[in-house]
């Protein structure tokens, strides 16, 4: 199949699911639950929902200062403002192409801070290592809290049977990349083994850093910051400042999904973030709102800073340049 035609697909199938999602969600919903969303909407308490959004804020910015931890080892020390606005970047590029912004980080960095890109891509992929780990973190506390409730309710959505297909076409696409580069004796082959090595060592760098310690406690607050973000959202509505910090933090763990794994949870997240407060008697009506509310507050915010980093970015490294 053609490049683009396989690039264009990335591309649109997330956002044609995502428009169907709103499509389909919306259309079950009678004129009178319409006006409940509406109303919500209008009532919610949007002072704490700025406060919800400025917590994400600086987490971005501990994300940045993380960074630095691990690029030192490679004996690299960007400007703490060029990695912030990389990963704003990042997070803005993401809306629109899944898991392009991982690359753009490696790009910017590349460009005004001369970090070979497969060295600090290492460094991105090491980050993002760390961040499932706590990710799966909290699935598994989810999962002790409401195993049976979770448990149905992804099994409802996502059957079995798509899920281990998709672990055996990966697990046989791993073996034939690993056969490919240790066989193989191309031009192709000698370029991603020289990429791979670069790669190694970015990753490795987490291994290699002088900080180990502060590395992690950065990393636990801002873990701690998108719950404490996510539990800030909920006092934003009424109806939901009530909600148990248990619900909480297994709505918080699927949206997390939806956002890691689509164009930002573009349509995904208010869905499956309404469904599964559904599951803990939350009215759709009200779960929808709250959805849309934190995705459209976190979006605004990803888009104004992202876009803002588009400008400074070369003005800011201008004298280099």
């Amino acid at each position: 199949m053609n490049a683009t035609v396989v690039k264009f697909l990335k591309i649109s199938i997330p956002l044609i699911l995502g428009v169907f999602l709103i499509y389909y969600s919306y259309s079950k919903f009678s004129e009178q639950q319409l006006e409940e969303i509406q109303f919500h909407f209008k009532n919610a308490n949007y002072g704490i929902v700025f406060l919800s959004v400025l917590l994400s804020v600086i987490s971005h910015f501990l994300r940045a200062y993380r960074w630095q931890f691990m690029l030192e080892p490679l004996g690299y020390q960007p400007k703490l403002a060029n990695s912030f606005m990389a990963i704003n970047i990042a997070y803005l590029m993401n809306i629109f192409i899944p898991k392009s912004g991982e690359i753009s980080r490696g790009i910017i960095l590349d460009k005004y801070e001369n970090v070979p890109f497969k060295k600090g891509f290492g460094t991105i992929i090491s980050e993002r290592v760390v961040d499932l780990i706590f990710l799966l973190g909290f699935t598994v506390l989810a999962l002790i809290l409401q195993f049976d409730v979770l448990y149905n309710y992804l099994i409802d959505k996502i059957p079995v049977s798509k899920i281990i297909t998709a672990f055996v076409i990966l697990f046989v696409l791993a073996i034939i990349g690993f056969l490919f580069l240790k066989y193989s004796k191309s031009n192709l082959q000698k370029k991603i083994n020289e990429f791979y090595q670069g790669l190694k060592e970015g990753v490795l760098s987490i291994l290699h850093m002088r900080k180990k310690g502060a590395f992690i406690l950065l990393s636990c607050i801002i873990w701690g910051l998108y719950i404490l973000s996510f539990y800030t959202a909920f006092q934003a509505l009424e109806e939901t400042s009530v909600v148990p910090m248990t619900t909480i933090v297994i709505a918080f763990v699927v949206g997390s999904f939806t956002f890691a794994f689509t164009n930002s949870g573009f349509g995904f997240y208010p869905y499956f973030v309404a469904g599964i407060l559904v599951i803990f008697n939350i009215p759709e009506t009200i779960g929808t709102a709250f959805g849309w509310i934190v995705w459209t507050s976190n979006i605004a915010s990803i888009v104004f800073f992202g876009a803002l980093s588009f400008l400074l970015l070369p003005l800011y490294n201008k004298q280099k340049l």
